[in-house]
C-alpha cells in the first residue's frame, strides 16, 4: 500500500555553498526539466540554472541574489519532485515556506513547469531590483523545540512599542516553526537587533532578503501583476495549502483569487508556515512529509510546527527524533542519506 505524503517545497535560503552542483549531483538524468527552465532564463538573457549550478565555486555575490538564487532553488525543488517514487508515495497534499508557495502551486499542476519557472524568474528579478528593507529571524523555542511563552510575549510587546516608534516600520514576516522572521525598513531593523535578546547566533540579519510579506512591499503587487499574467494559472490537480493555512483544493477556486493572493497578500501580508504545516498535516493525514532540496534548513520548521500542534501526540524534540528511528516522519530530499528513502 502506497504511503500518503505532504510534500513541502522550500524557500529562499535554501541554495547556499554546500548546495552547489545539486543539478549535477541528483538530477543528471533531468536534463527535460533543466532545459526547460534554462530556456526560461536564456530568454531573458540571464545565466542560466545549469550555468549557476556548475560554476567552480559559490559566490554569494551572485548565488545568493533574489534573481539568481530563486530560479536555482526552483529549478532543484522542481526536479527533486519529479524524483520522488510515485510508486511508494500517494501525494495528497503540497505547501512551502514564502518562495515556496510559487514551487508549490508548480508542484500542484495550478500553473505548469514553464510558468512557474517564469513566476519565480520575474518575482525574483523584481525582488532584487525594487525590494526594500530586509529579515531578522528570531528563535522561539528552547532546546527540545518547545514554544518559550515569555518570547512570545516579548514579541508581542515589541511589536506594540514599535507602532508607537514613528520613525520605523516593523512587522512579522514569517511564523516558522520554532523561529519567527522579522519584515522591518532599516531603521525598523537596527532597532529589532538592539531590542531582541541575544541567544546562540540569534536575532540573525538574513543577508539580500528583502521585507518579504509585509506591507513594505505594497509597491511590489503592481509590478508583480503587471509581469504575470492570470492566464498561467490553472484548476489544479493536487490540493496546495497557503501561507494562511487556506486550502485550494483542484478544480474548486477561481483563478482570480488564486492570482489575487497570490501576487496580493501573499506579498504584503505574513506568511504563517507554521499553520500551513499544521493544516496540511491535520486534514489530509500524512503517513510521511518529504521536504524538497534544496539545503535541509526547513526539516526543523516542519517538525517544530507539527510538536506545536500536538500532531500525532508528538511532544518533543527528542520526541521525533525516537519516531524518527523506528519509521521516518520526515523526509529531507536535501540530505543525501535521506533523500533515497524518497526516491524509487
Amino acid at each position: 500500500m502506497k504511503k500518503r505524503a505532504l510534500v513541502i517545497c522550500p524557500g529562499r535560503g535554501t541554495y547556499n555553498a554546500a548546495e552547489l552542483g545539486y543539478l549535477r549531483a541528483h538530477h543528471a538524468a533531468r536534463g527535460g526539466i533543466i532545459a526547460t527552465l534554462d530556456a526560461v532564463r536564456a530568454a531573458k538573457g540571464q545565466e542560466t540554472v545549469s550555468q549557476l549550478d556548475s560554476a567552480d565555486k559559490y559566490t554569494p555575490s551572485v548565488h545568493m541574489t533574489g534573481d539568481n538564487a530563486s530560479a536555482l532553488i526552483y529549478a532543484c525543488a522542481m526536479a527533486d519532485f519529479a524524483a520522488i517514487d510515485r510508486e511508494q508515495y500517494e501525494i495528497v497534499a503540497i505547501t512551502g515556506n514564502s518562495m515556496g508557495w510559487y514551487l508549490a502551486l508548480a508542484c500542484a499542476g495550478i500553473v505548469d513547469l514553464a510558468g512557474g519557472a517564469r513566476l519565480v524568474n520575474n518575482m525574483g528579478g523584481i525582488m532584487h531590483q525594487h525590494g526594500t528593507g530586509g529579515q531578522i529571524v528570531w528563535s522561539i523555542v528552547d532546546n527540545d523545540w518547545k514554544i518559550i511563552q515569555d518570547k512570545i510575549l516579548l514579541i508581542n510587546n515589541l511589536l506594540k512599542e514599535a507602532q508607537t516608534v514613528s520613525h520605523i516600520n516593523v512587522h512579522i514576516s514569517i511564523r516558522l516553526g520554532g523561529m519567527i522572521v522579522f519584515a522591518a525598513d532599516d531603521a525598523g531593523l537596527k532597532w529589532l537587533m538592539e531590542r531582541l535578546p541575544k541567544d546562540d547566533r540569534f536575532p540573525m540579519r538574513l543577508m539580500h532578503h528583502a521585507a518579504f510579506h509585509s506591507p513594505l512591499l505594497n509597491h511590489i503587487v503592481p509590478m508583480a501583476r503587471a509581469e504575470n499574467p492570470m492566464t498561467d494559472f490553472g484548476a489544479g490537480e493536487i490540493p496546495a495549502i497557503d501561507g494562511q493555512g487556506r486550502i485550494w483544493s483542484p478544480r474548486a477556486f477561481s483563478h482570480e483569487a488564486i492570482y489575487n493572493y497570490t501576487l496580493g497578500a501573499q506579498l504584503t501580508d505574513s506568511y504563517d508556515f507554521t499553520r500551513a504545516v499544521q493544516v496540511a498535516a491535520a486534514e489530509f493525514a500524512p503517513d510521511t512529509i518529504i521536504v524538497l532540496g534544496p539545503g535541509t534548513t526547513l526539516g526543523a520548521p516542519t517538525v517544530q510546527a507539527l510538536i506545536a500542534s500536538g500532531w500525532r501526540g508528538l511532544s518533543s524534540k527528542a520526541d521525533f527524533q525516537a519516531r524518527q528511528q523506528d519509521e521516518p516522519i520526515l523526509i529531507s530530499m536535501g540530505m543525501a542519506e535521506q533523500r533515497a528513502w524518497a526516491q524509487s
